[in-house]
């Protein structure tokens, strides 16, 4: 066999064990992704070729050892910290009474579509907007006699937008640790891209919404229970090193908590060690992936993967085509954009590295096209919580995503018209 499509069969592998076999039982999350990565892992280090047994290990060890995946691994601790110490405070519900107590009674749509930009900003996950605003999107809609799929599906656009964006968001994270960037100046372009698709999509809704009225009282917010996620956005934005900025985060929300006895220090610690926990599974498939990626690399399979998709490239344009093809390809096939980011980001470096892409816009194609893939699949675990909360069917929302449609086509646009220029 090909030496280079040897070291690729483990790729199959996967495919099979996690898409197949999820294919077969009806259920996209029938098999863990843990589990599809261990034994795509062990499946690799038994076909690694010459050599022993002893340094296939050692091999997969030093890549899931790697410091850029050991760097990522301290993120997502605190990533996951901060976002269960800040929950457990109240800071998600004063968020959600804050921005809907903000909206015009006149400019709903919009409105909640702000709203669910906001809060996915803050918080870094689009399914943790979705289960905070679609019960209130739901209601809304029941309320007013608005559509509930079409509501639905602000909040869930609105979601991605954050999901996007967000200096917490895992999507971000990966993004910017495979291409070698920092958050800050990933941010800078990639908002360049979205933020004017986000501003049509804005205008479209306070045209279609201007005959709905909010009939929904919103209690008082607390704004101080709201700080922690402002501190952590603007200290992000201000180029501070993320680590020190979740750490900030981490520490603010304890002091609140405290204050305002949400919990007391050992029910601080429960909710660190709960966010740690619920991280888990990212860390472990982060380590698995960087082992597998380290033997695919040995054996050539990388060069392989670039030789082929590179056959018919020849600059940036066709490279940028090539990285969003492939992350769109891949979530797709995983439902799961982190996953996607995460096994196509060292081979968009590569194809980025060689045709001279900017890493901060090859950065900003990763997340925006595998959020645009996430966002449209009706087996999304997005798209799936929305229609489970507002009880409608998934593929009555799609058709009113407008948020992420016009977000993969300004993602598009700026790959054909090389914008910004200064990055491409």
């Amino acid at each position: 066999m090909n030496k280079g499509l040897l070291a690729l069969s483990p790729l199959a592998v996967f495919l099979i064990v996690y898409v197949g076999v999820s294919v077969v039982a009806g259920d996209f999350y029938a098999v863990p992704i843990s589990v599809a990565f261990l034994v795509t892992s062990l499946y690799a280090i038994a076909t690694t070729p010459h050599l022993s047994l002893r340094q296939r290990i050692d091999m997969f060890s030093t890549g899931a050892g790697h410091p850029d995946v050991m760097l990522m691994v301290w993120i997502f601790i605190l990533a996951g910290a901060f976002a269960s110490s800040a929950k457990a405070m109240g800071a998600i519900d004063a968020t959600v009474q804050l921005t809907l107590q903000l909206l015009p009674d006149n400019l709903l749509l919009s409105g909640l579509f702000l709203a669910s930009c906001f809060i996915s900003l803050s918080i870094g996950t689009s399914v943790g907007t979705v289960v905070a605003l679609t019960p209130i999107a739901a209601g809304i809609a029941e309320a007013t006699g608005a559509s509930v799929p079409f509501v639905t599906a602000v909040v869930v656009g609105g979601a991605f937008f954050g999901d996007n964006l967000s200096f917490i968001s895992d999507t971000t994270i990966l993004a910017t640790r495979t291409q070698g960037c920092r958050m800050s100046d990933k941010f800078r372009v990639n908002s360049m891209i979205v933020v004017p698709a986000a501003v049509v999509v804005l205008f479209i809704y306070v045209v279609m919404g201007s005959q709905i009225h909010s009939l929904q009282s919103v209690p008082d917010v607390d704004i101080f229970k709201v700080l922690p996620y402002l501190v952590v956005l603007i200290t992000a934005i201000a180029g501070l090193d993320v680590m020190v900025v979740l750490v900030v985060g981490i520490i603010l929300s304890g002091i609140i908590g405290l204050a305002y006895g949400s919990y007391d220090l050992l029910g601080w610690f429960s909710a660190l060690g709960e966010g740690i926990a619920g991280m888990s599974q990212l860390i472990i498939v982060t380590m698995l992936a960087g082992g597998l990626i380290a033997l695919i690399r040995h054996g050539g399979g990388i060069d392989l993967i670039i030789r082929l998709l590179t056959r018919r490239v020849h600059g940036p344009r066709g490279a940028q085509l090539t990285i969003g093809a492939l992350v769109i390809f891949t979530d797709i096939c995983t439902a799961n954009n982190t996953v996607a980011i995460l096994t196509i980001g060292p081979i968009a470096r590569e194809i980025a590295d060689r045709y001279g892409v900017d890493p901060r816009k090859s950065a900003s194609i990763l997340d925006t096209f595998s959020c645009f893939a996430q966002s449209i699949i009706p087996y999304g675990a997005q798209l799936l919580m929305a229609s489970s909360l507002a009880a409608v069917n998934p593929l009555q929302i799609i058709p009113y995503l407008y948020y992420p449609f016009t977000m993969g086509l300004f993602a598009f646009l700026a790959i054909l018209l090389r914008y910004p220029r200064k990055y491409s």
